[in-house]
C-alpha cells in the first residue's frame, strides 16, 4: 500500500513535470510572432494540447512500461491543470463540470484530429486540421509552417532516450 502511495506521487510529479516542459515549448514567442498565432487564451490551449500530444505520442512508443505511465501522468496533469485554470478564471463549482466536459470533448477532438496525420507524417492533413483549431482558418496554407514544425517535433522526440524527454526535450527550432 505505501508502495502504490509513493509511486502514486512520483507518478504526479513526473506528469507535472512534464506537463510544464510542454507549456514552456507552447509559450515560445516564435508561434506568436513568426507563425502568427493569436495570443489568446484559446490559442495556447491548442498549443498546449499539441505539445502535450507530442510528448504523449513519444511516451507511448516507448511501449507498455515506463512510457506508457509517464504519459498517462502527462494527460492526467494536463486535466488538471485545465480543471485548475477554469477555477482560476472564476467558473463557479457548479460550472465547472460542465465547462470541464466541453474541454475535454475538444481536447480529444483535438489529439485525434492530430495524431493520424503526426502519425503518418501527413503535413497535409496535419496542416489542415491546425488550420481550422489553431488559427480558426478554412485554407490550411495558413498552418503549413506550424503543421512542418509539428511534424519536425515528433521525428526530433523520437530520436531522444527517455531520459532526455524527461529532463527537457529538444524541440525544433520555429521557422515562419
Amino acid at each position: 500500500m505505501l508502495t502504490r502511495l509513493l509511486r502514486s506521487k512520483a507518478r504526479d510529479r513526473t506528469g507535472e513535470a512534464l506537463y510544464a516542459l510542454a507549456v514552456t515549448q507552447a509559450r515560445q514567442p516564435g508561434f506568436y510572432t513568426a507563425l502568427g498565432v493569436a495570443d489568446r487564451i484559446d490559442s495556447r490551449f491548442e498549443l498546449y494540447t499539441l505539445h502535450v500530444l507530442l510528448l504523449v505520442l513519444r511516451l507511448r512508443d516507448e511501449g507498455a512500461g515506463e512510457g506508457e505511465e509517464a504519459a498517462q501522468a502527462l494527460f492526467d496533469a494536463y486535466v488538471s491543470a485545465l480543471d485548475h485554470a477554469l477555477r482560476e478564471l472564476g467558473v463557479g463549482d457548479v460550472s465547472v463540470g460542465k465547462k470541464m466536459r466541453k474541454l475535454g470533448e475538444a481536447l480529444y477532438g483535438r489529439m485525434k484530429a492530430y495524431e493520424a496525420p503526426l502519425r503518418a507524417v501527413d503535413d497535409q492533413l496535419l496542416a489542415a486540421a491546425l488550420a481550422r483549431n489553431v488559427y480558426e482558418a478554412d485554407s490550411a496554407d495558413v498552418a503549413r509552417s506550424l503543421a512542418q514544425y509539428a511534424l519536425d517535433a515528433r521525428a526530433g522526440l523520437s530520436t531522444q532516450g527517455l531520459k532526455a524527454i524527461n529532463s527537457g526535450p529538444t524541440w525544433p527550432d520555429i521557422h515562419p
